[in-house]
């Protein structure tokens, strides 16, 4: 199968072969069996590295990326988001902590939530590498597109993507803070990244 297939066909085996279940809280979770929701979901990662993961879902799964400077409101700022193996949509209702010695051990927040709507056909930009949609979060909002860094600077197999603001009513001036600067508290639980880190249990809200 070449690259494009192997994006569009990820499905969970590589997510479920990463984890052991027996020591981790993450769902295990399955392709939804009647795909076609739109939920979309921000959790910040304080893993060997603080990142955030943008996911979108797509076809039963959370298609997902980690973008290692947070989303930017900011047309101007193109962030790095290395795409990593979709997630089940349970997923998106995960915040707690991976145990150390567990992959992507550390703690996650969910940091924003909401809907996305694709501007075109979603497989389609997937596909070419060059997804665009709109958002409509608890804290981010307006156009965005998602771009497949082309060459080298795509990384092995092409994981290398752009996270890019589009130009409208919810992007910000070069002067504007950031999100990532000024909104630290879950929007699932309005803990901390302490407090989650503080507490053993997981928090799972409504789905």
């Amino acid at each position: 199968m070449n690259h494009l297939g192997d994006l569009l066909h990820m499905g969970l085996e590589p997510y479920h072969e990463k984890r052991r279940f027996e020591h981790t809280m993450e769902p295990h979770g399955k392709v939804e069996a009647s795909p076609g929701g739109n939920l979309y979901i921000i959790q910040k990662h304080a893993a060997s590295h603080l990142h955030y993961d943008l996911r979108l879902e797509l076809d039963g799964v959370l298609k997902s990326w980690a973008v290692p400077k947070g989303p930017s409101l900011k047309p101007a700022e193109k962030r790095l988001a290395v795409h990593v193996e979709d997630h089940p949509i349970e997923y998106g209702c995960f915040e707690g902590i991976i145990p150390d010695g567990e992959y992507g051990g550390g703690t996650v927040m969910l940091w924003d939530r909401g809907v996305w709507k694709p501007e075109g056909d979603p497989r389609e930009g997937y596909a070419k590498g060059d997804l665009k949609f709109k958002l409509h979060g608890e804290r981010l909002k307006g156009s965005w597109v998602l771009a497949r860094m082309k060459g080298r600077a795509g990384g092995d197999g092409g994981q290398n993507w752009l996270l890019i603001k589009k130009r409208d009513d919810a992007a910000i001036s070069g002067s504007g803070p950031e999100p990532v600067e000024t909104m630290d508290r879950s929007v699932a639980s309005g803990r901390t990244m302490q407090e989650i880190a503080s507490r053993r249990e997981n928090f799972r809200g409504e789905g």
